[in-house]
């Protein structure tokens, strides 16, 4: 199938941007079926966690399943399953990536 560019609105800034024919060749290799709803800035806010409505991502407070100190997590942990603080857990992943070789 043969491609031409497209301009599009962003639907967080109301800009104009331009859908490449190659970034439209993209999504369709990839399966993609909608077109981009965000320009590459909007994109990129909306990416790194700031969402434009001014909600701040939740976090939980907890304790760490193994060493015992508080930390917080971005996830509501489930009963019965273990949390961990970011030491630990990279502990753990370091553990497995190296027993699993």
């Amino acid at each position: 199938m043969e491609y031409s560019d497209k301009v599009l609105k962003c639907v967080e800034c109301s800009a104009e941007f331009v859908f490449t024919a190659g970034e439209q060749s993209f999504y369709a290799d990839k399966g993609f079926k909608h077109e981009p709803k965000r320009c590459k800035g909007c994109k990129s806010t909306h990416a790194a966690g700031s969402p434009s409505n001014g909600s701040p991502r939740s976090e939980t407070r907890a304790m760490c399943s193994q060493c015992g100190k508080e930390t917080t997590v971005p996830f509501k942990p489930t009963q019965g399953r273990p949390v961990y603080c970011r030491e630990c857990f990279q502990q753990r992943r370091a553990m497995t990536a190296t027993s699993g070789q």
